[in-house]
Parts: C-alpha cells; sequence; structure tokens
C-alpha cells in the first residue's frame, strides 16, 4: 500500500535516487585531493576510450558477404608446373530450421554459451587477448560465435590486438545487421570441420554419411568439438582428445539443461566414419605431398582452412623431373611384385634442403605415410660411425679385426657375424664398409663410444623424438633402456627415410645442415606473399670428414655397381628378419652433386621381403637399383660436378687389432668367406629309400662307436614326412644341462596350475637359465617347483616317463627319445602347456648365447631355425671324462624335425662338442630331411 513503511520495523523508508547521489558525492568529498583527481582522470580516459570505441566501429564498413572459398594450388619449384590442387568442393549451405535444435545447442555450448543474450563480443575474451598479446604474446582469447563468424568470413587468422579489435568492431556490426539465428546460420555454413568438409551439412556427409537434419544432439557435439582444432579433433587423428572435448560439451548441455545430468558417462560416443566418406581426395604419391605441405604451412602459421579455401598459390620445392622419375622408377621395380611390399624414397637438395622428389605410398593422402615411419637403418648407419671416428681422429684407413663371429661384452653372450660370415682378420674400415662388414664397426662403436655417433646423427638430421620417443636409444624390454648401445653402428635403431636422407644431404653438402622443406612461398589470392622460406645452413660436420665419408662411399657404388653418368656415393644395408637369412628392411641411401637420396623397401609390419620370384631383398638389390635409375634420371641433362677428393682426416695406428689371436696369417684387406652353416652335411649320401638310408646310418655310426669308444644315442622325429629315426634311443644318459628345458617347463605348468603368468623375476631366471645355461637360476628353478618331486610330477604330464630326477637336476638321467618327445611338448597343441608357454620356450631356445649354439646346429642351413638347448658335464665317477648333449628343433620352409644326440665318454668337452656336430650333420647326411 502506499506509504507503507520500508523495512521489517518501518523504521527505513526507500531513498530517492537524488537523496543516494548526494550521498555518494559527499563521501568522495571527504577522500583526499589526489583520491578524487585520480577518479576523475580515469572516469575521463574510459569515456574517451568508449567516445573512440565508438568512433572506430562507427567509421569502420561491414564488408561484402565473403566469396565462397577457392582451391589453392600447389606448384613445382618452377613456380608455373601445377604439382596439386587443394580446395574444398564440399561445401552445402542449408538454413538453420535444418539444424536440429540439440545440434545446434551442442555448437553453443562448446563456442559460446551466452550467444543469445549479448551483443556481440566477449569483453573478458577481448581483454584477455589484449593482456595475453602484451605479456606473453600468445594471442590467446576466446572468441564469440559471432566474432568467430568475422574472422572466418572477413578476416585472417593472425593472432594480433589490431585483428581483434578489428574483430570485436565487426562483431558488433553483424549483430547490428543481423538477427542472432541468421548469424548462427552463417557460422554453421562457413566454419571448417577438416577432412575437407566446410560448413556443417557437408561436415555431417563426411563424418556420419547422413544429413545434419538426421543427427543427434550427440553426434551433433562430435562435429562441434572439432571446431577448436579441425586436424586433431578428426577422431580418427586423435580419438582421446575428441572423447574428452566431446565429454565435456555434453557435460555443459547438461548443465544448461538441454541434456539428463550424467549423460557424458552413460551414452556411449557416437560412431564415426573412419575416413571421409564424401570428400574427395588427392591419390597417389602427390597426395602424401600435400599433407606434408599443409604440416608445414601449418607450422608456419597457415591454417589448413586458409589452404583449403583461401585460393593460395604455394610454390614447393619439388622437382617435376625428379618426382617424375622417383614415380616411375619405383613402379617399375614394384611392378607384379608380392602386394605386401612398400616403398619410400625422399630426394633433398643438399644446398638449399629442398625436398625435390617423394615417395611416401601411392594410396593418396591422408593415408599412411612410409617415409615417415622410422625403421631399423641397418648398414646404412655404418658412415655415421665412420664419421664420428674421423672426428676422434680415427682414420678410415685404419686397421681393426673383420673376423666373424665375434664376441662384444655388451650383447650378452650373442655372436655378431658379418654377412655371409666373411672373414676380414687385418681390415681397414674403408674395405669393411665396402663388404658390409659388422664386426669391425661395432668395435669402432664400443672404442669411441656409441653416444657420440648418437650425437653426431642428431647434428646431421635426425631428430631428438619420434613422439614422446627418445630417438637412437634402447626402449623398454631392450638390454639397456634409455641409453645407446654400440649396435647403432650397424643400424639397429630405427630412423624415417625423410630422416635418413636429411643426414645423407648433409654429408653431401660438406657436412652443413640445412633444414629440410617442402615451400618456397605462398601468396594469397591478392598476390600478397604470405610465406617465404628462410632456413640457412649450418655447420655441423667438418668438410675434411665428409669428403672421407663420400670418397669411402664412392668405393661402395664402383663395387656394387657405377650410377650411369653420374659419380656418387651410397651404402646399402638391410636389416636381419629374427633369427632368419631374411631381411625385414632393405635400405640404399646416397648422393651425387646436387642431389641426395634415401631409398626404403619393407612391409607395413616388420617380415620376410622377398620378389616374386622368392629371392631375398637385401639393400645392394631392389632399392639399390631404383637409387641409380632415380638420379641418373633426376640429373639427366644437369651438369653434375665431381664429388670432393678425400682429405684424409685422423691416424691410422688406432685400430683393435691387440683382439687378432693371430694377425700375420692373411695379409690386410683380405676379404675371404668363413664357415657357413651345413658345411658339415654331406647332401649326396641322401640317397635310396628310407630303409636304405637309415641302414647306412647305423652302420656308420656303429662304425664310431666301436672305433672311438665313446657312447651316444640319437633321436629324431621328422614332422613333415612322419619318419622317425633312434639309435640307442632309449638308453639312459645323465642329462647335464638339457634338462632345464623340462625344469622351465615344470615351472609354467606350476604357474598355469595358479592361473597366473611368470613374475618378472621367474621370467628373467628363466632366460638366463635357458639362454645363456645359467646354474644358479636353474637351482633356484628347481626348488620353486618342489625339486626332484616336483619335476617329477611335471615330467610325468608331459609323457616323459624315461627321464628320472636327480637331487642335482644335472645328474637326472634321459633318454634321447624322451628328449625328443620334450620338443614335440613344445611344437604340438592339445599337450598340458599352452600356446604362451610352448612359444615362451621355444624362442628362449632360439636365442642362445653365442657359447651355446653349438650341437644340433651344426645339421641345419642358411634359411632355417634351430631352437636348442646343449649341455656338458665332466663326472670323477668316469674319469673326469666329459658328458655332452644337445637337443633341438631345426625348422624351415621344407624343414621341421626334432633331434636329440646323447653322448659320453669324451677326454674333453671340445672332442665332445665336435662328436655331437659330427653325428648330427650324419643324421641329416644319410637321412637328408
Amino acid at each position: 500500500m502506499p506509504g507503507a513503511p520500508d523495512g521489517r520495523d518501518g523504521r527505513h523508508r526507500r531513498r530517492e535516487p537524488a537523496s543516494v547521489l548526494r550521498g555518494i558525492v559527499a563521501w568522495v568529498r571527504r577522500w583526499p585531493r589526489w583520491c578524487r583527481r585520480a577518479l576523475a582522470a580515469l572516469i575521463a580516459v574510459q569515456v574517451a576510450l568508449v567516445v573512440a570505441a565508438a568512433g572506430y566501429v562507427a567509421a569502420l564498413d561491414l564488408p561484402p558477404d565473403p566469396d565462397p572459398p577457392q582451391a589453392s594450388v600447389l606448384y613445382y619449384r618452377d613456380g608455373h608446373t601445377v604439382l596439386a590442387r587443394i580446395g574444398t568442393t564440399d561445401r552445402t549451405d542449408i538454413t538453420l530450421a535444418q539444424v536440429p535444435e540439440g545440434v545446434q545447442r551442442a555448437f553453443l555450448a562448446a563456442e559460446d554459451r551466452g550467444f543469445y543474450d549479448h551483443a556481440g563480443v566477449s569483453v573478458r575474451g577481448l581483454l584477455r587477448a589484449v593482456w595475453s598479446n602484451v605479456v606473453s604474446g600468445s594471442g590467446e582469447g576466446a572468441s564469440t560465435i559471432t566474432q568467430q563468424y568475422v574472422r572466418n568470413a572477413y578476416l585472417t587468422q593472425e593472432r594480433t590486438v589490431s585483428r581483434k579489435a578489428k574483430e570485436a568492431a565487426l562483431a558488433l556490426k553483424v549483430e547490428h545487421r543481423f538477427g542472432k539465428d541468421e548469424i548462427l546460420e552463417r557460422y554453421l555454413n562457413t566454419i571448417y570441420f577438416g577432412r575437407g568438409a566446410y560448413g556443417v551439412e557437408a561436415a555431417s556427409q563426411a563424418f556420419f554419411g547422413t544429413a545434419v537434419s538426421r543427427l543427434t544432439a550427440y553426434q551433433g557435439a562430435v562435429l562441434a568439438a572439432m571446431v577448436k582444432d579441425p586436424t586433431r579433433g578428426d577422431p580418427a587423428v586423435d580419438p582421446e582428445w575428441t572423447l574428452n572435448r566431446w565429454k565435456w560439451i555434453i557435460r555443459a548441455m547438461s548443465e544448461a539443461g538441454w541434456l539428463p545430468e550424467g549423460a557424458a558417462d552413460t551414452t556411449p560416443y557416437p560412431t564415426v566414419a573412419g575416413e571421409s566418406v564424401t570428400a574427395a581426395t588427392i591419390g597417389g604419391p602427390s597426395g602424401l605431398i600435400t599433407d606434408r605441405v599443409e604440416d608445414e604451412l601449418a607450422a608456419a602459421g597457415i591454417s589448413r582452412q586458409q589452404v583449403r579455401t583461401g585460393g593460395l598459390s604455394i610454390t614447393t620445392t619439388l622437382d617435376a623431373t625428379a618426382q617424375r622419375a622417383a614415380t616411375t622408377g619405383i613402379d617399375e621395380a614394384l611392378k607384379d611384385q608380392p602386394a605386401e611390399l612398400r616403398p619410400a624414397l625422399v630426394a633433398i637438395d643438399p644446398a638449399d634442403g629442398g625436398v625435390r622428389a617423394y615417395y611416401g605410398g601411392d594410396r593418396g593422402r591422408g593415408f599412411y605415410d612410409d617415409a615417415q615411419a622410422a625403421r631399423p637403418a641397418a648398414s646404412t648407419f655404418k658412415p655415421l660411425a665412420l664419421a664420428a671416428a674421423e672426428e676422434h681422429g680415427i682414420s678410415y684407413r685404419s686397421y681393426y679385426n673383420g673376423t666373424s663371429p665375434r664376441l662384444f661384452e655388451d650383447r650378452g653372450g650373442a655372436p655378431l657375424y658379418n654377412l655371409d660370415n666373411l672373414q676380414c682378420p687385418i681390415c681397414p674400415l674403408d674395405t669393411a664398409m665396402v663388404y658390409s662388414l659388422n664386426t669391425p664397426f661395432y668395435a669402432l662403436a664400443e672404442q669411441i663410444g656409441p653416444r657420440l655417433i648418437r650425437d653426431l646423427a642428431v647434428r646431421l638430421g635426425v631428430p631428438e623424438k619420434y613422439g614422446d620417443q627418445t630417438t637412437l636409444v634402447d626402449v623398454e624390454g631392450e638390454p639397456s633402456p634409455g641409453e645407446t648401445r654400440a649396435d647403432i653402428a650397424i643400424g639397429r635403431y630405427p630412423v624415417t627415410p625423410a630422416d635418413l636422407a636429411s643426414v645423407y644431404a648433409t654429408l653431401a653438402d660438406g657436412g652443413v645442415r640445412t633444414p629440410r622443406h617442402f615451400v618456397e612461398s605462398v601468396t594469397g589470392a591478392g598476390g600478397r606473399v604470405l610465406h617465404e622460406y628462410a632456413g640457412t645452413g649450418t655447420r655441423v660436420l667438418a668438410a675434411g670428414v665428409a669428403a672421407d665419408v663420400g670418397a669411402v662411399l664412392q668405393q661402395v657404388v664402383a663395387k656394387d655397381g657405377r650410377v650411369p653418368g653420374v659419380t656418387a656415393a651410397a651404402k646399402t644395408g638391410s636389416q636381419q628378419y629374427g633369427t632368419t637369412t631374411d631381411s625385414s628392411d632393405a635400405w640404399t641411401a646416397g648422393w651425387a652433386s646436387g642431389l641426395a637420396v634415401a631409398v626404403w623397401i619393407g612391409r607395413d609390419k616388420p617380415g620376410p621381403i622377398r620378389t616374386s620370384g622368392g629371392k631375398v631383398i637385401n639393400g645392394d638389390g631392389m632399392p639399390y637399383a631404383i637409387f641409380k635409375k632415380f638420379l641418373s634420371a633426376a640429373l639427366d641433362g644437369r651438369k653434375v660436378a665431381m664429388l670432393p677428393r678425400p682429405a684424409n682426416v685422423g691416424h691410422m695406428d688406432k685400430g683393435d687389432l691387440a683382439t687378432l689371436e693371430d694377425p700375420a696369417t692373411t695379409a690386410p684387406g683380405e676379404v675371404f668367406p668363413g664357415p657357413q652353416k651345413g658345411d658339415l652335411v654331406d647332401r649326396k649320401l641322401a640317397v635310396g629309400t628310407w630303409r636304405e638310408r637309415v641302414a647306412r646310418l647305423t652302420g656308420t655310426l656303429d662304425k664310431i662307436a666301436a672305433v672311438e669308444g665313446t657312447d651316444f644315442a640319437v633321436s629324431l622325429v621328422d614332422r613333415r614326412t612322419g619318419n622317425r629315426y633312434d639309435y640307442h634311443g632309449d638308453r639312459g644318459f645323465a642329462t647335464a644341462s638339457v634338462v632345464k628345458v623340462e625344469l622351465l617347463a615344470a615351472l609354467l605348468l606350476t604357474a598355469q596350475g595358479a592361473d597366473r603368468s611368470l613374475t618378472t623375476a621367474e621370467r628373467d631366471r628363466a632366460r638366463k637359465m635357458i639362454v645363456a645355461s645359467d646354474n644358479d637360476a636353474a637351482v633356484r628353478v628347481y626348488a620353486a617347483i618342489g625339486g626332484a618331486d616336483g619335476l617329477r610330477s611335471a615330467l610325468h604330464r608331459l609323457g616323459l616317463d624315461y627321464t628320472a630326477p636327480n637331487a642335482q637336476f644335472g645328474l637326472s638321467t634321459t633318454t634321447a627319445n624322451d628328449q625328443v618327445r620334450m620338443m614335440s611338448a613344445l611344437t604340438t597343441a592339445g599337450g598340458p602347456l599352452t600356446e604362451d608357454s610352448r612359444t615362451l620356450i621355444l624362442q628362449l631356445m632360439s636365442q642362445v648365447n653365442a657359447d651355446q649354439s653349438w650341437g644340433v646346429s651344426a645339421a641345419s642351413f642358411d634359411g632355417e631355425q634351430t631352437a636348442l638347448k646343449n649341455g656338458w658335464l665332466a663326472r670323477t665317477s668316469e674319469d673326469g671324462h666329459w658328458i655332452v648333449n644337445s637337443t633341438g628343433r631345426i625348422s624351415g620352409e621344407k624343414t621341421d624335425v626334432e633331434l636329440s644326440v646323447l653322448s659320453h665318454g669324451h677326454a674333453t668337452r671340445q672332442k665332445g662338442i665336435d662328436k655331437v656336430e659330427q653325428i648330427a650333420a650324419l643324421t641329416r647326411s644319410f637321412l637328408g630331411w
């Protein structure tokens, strides 16, 4: 009622505005004079800013509606030959009424929840942008949907205070001219979503294969998540980032009351197409080139949206002649070859770092790029070891021990072989390079320190990391995680073909490294220059060292085949596949004056690489043929300078011939073949029927036993034919260390019974026990399985009823037939051991150390795999004579046998080993399996 009291007790009444104002004025008058003056100045500044801002907005005209997006053109380095066109033709404008309300709300939740309440500008975002530019230079700051529309429709993507101010002013103009619904409609039709999709309708088709009018709010949130980062936001690129962003949007919609509470945690993420349903792609090798160009421009501040819609003219570094030579050479080399073979080729101009030819695959853009995939570089890394050695005063003419095999301390007892077991006892490093010998370069790496080679590799062009993984170091599960071992000298660590090309380009330019790049310049639709490459070279290696490496690699070319019309330097490399004689990665890398190139052949996932005719592909085969043809064609018609003469850096007296037992037996630089697998086998003896061959073998073994006075037994099962053979196969012998296979089987059976895997400690003991034949580890395993009683129980389950455990495991007795039964239990399904258990035992048996790899392996040939366990024991009860046993499996394309040779009565251990290998080889010689 009028006149009613204002307050709980009627004593306080509402004060008139004039009275309030007079009170404020009186309060301010009580301030000190300097405070009153400061306040007046602040008010005057604010009024002036408001007046200036209003004048700026009033003076700024809203541009006409933007032109439709235009494709950008990529040119070869000549600036006029078209390489490819990148552009979005995938755009269909729709009305806001065609966008479901839930989809609209998803964009509002993601980008501007107060869209319908503000006048077009986020004051907080504008102030944040000013602050971040002034203080940190980051250019951050939130934008309203209106501001985003203005930026996409009328402005550039640069992040500066002036652009932000202009964006805010134009946003106010847009809000004055158009209604909120029309602004939202324009925004949804102009925003870029990735996959070449421009506008929400095109995005709906590209990601869901359907019209936006059929999308749910949850599908709309998927599209809204991509606005922040159209590349990373693609679920096929970074699904974790996209899922987290999607859940954040769903929670925001729930908070606004647009979706049920908890929807983000109870609603499954919508199914999205793995690749664009609609957008046309650039096919062939050019597709991946356009991807790399986009990556480079994005890093330079030119957005992918600008590239795809801005009508840019992009001059690349690619050379039309070189690119044609790369594509033609690879196509011809792989014609009618197995489909699983994958090639890569990267060619770089050493003088400026420009990529002149690039082949990472032929499936088009967006697909896997083999030129960017890290693979073991094999022997193409030996030149880096040589360069590092010369930096430390070691000449390429220094002599190293090139015998094969050799044992090195950090290889855990595993022998290192040269290819084809070539021998070069007194070996100059240049000769070792020409014949691609492993043992001299491994010794060199140990001598100077592997880390120095890694440091040089990084200087030459290998990045410090691939993703989160440090390059050129052991990873988890390898002997020294985080450390670089001497394996770097023989290329066991992976690098990408592109980075290897950069390394060789640095060597080719005399040790000057210039960053690899694809783009020379970019101009906008109006002719304004947006980007120009400005990289410069940096000396990272002495010119004399680079010249020496080039001179040595010219010797490699002289041996492997000269490049027609060109003086070239090159190194081939082949990464061994497992323990086979196949390769999984085959390389050639090298250069001529003006062009460095790396060529790789391999598979998507590591596996043996062979031609359609079954021939193993090594670096000096298909990759070298591609290298020669490419280099000759790419440089055809150009005047190519000679490569620099050697500078002869370093001294010749720093080799490792002290490790050579008898250096006087061969001449310096002499290379000759060493013993080969299967040398003891005489296949001419395998004639006649199986029965006839068995009779001859038995007669021969009888003579050996009678004449030499040794006692032995042989058992064999040929799983391929079903044939069996035994010579005293049921006679009992002390097991020595071959029983360690049964100990591991018993341990695995114990773990299986408890429904668990082996612990880390158990796996470590198992490896030591089998691979290194470590007795201490075996004693602990024996105790863990319950000693003799536990082993006896396991043997019964395995069907080894003629093997009798002893308290000292090595004095247990067994038969050759039981040992073959043990091997059968490891290769046959349906027994008590699981597949994982069988696989583990066989893997360890195939990785035995050098001093454990004798025995039945003497009956194997190149291309066959051997999994074995050997044992020896000297017994006082036998006058110190030796027990020597060998059991294993030999497998290959046409071979799958289980063989055991048990023996005792040998005067020395070596004589026992020799006898076991002779018997194993005779078994194959006569039986011919």
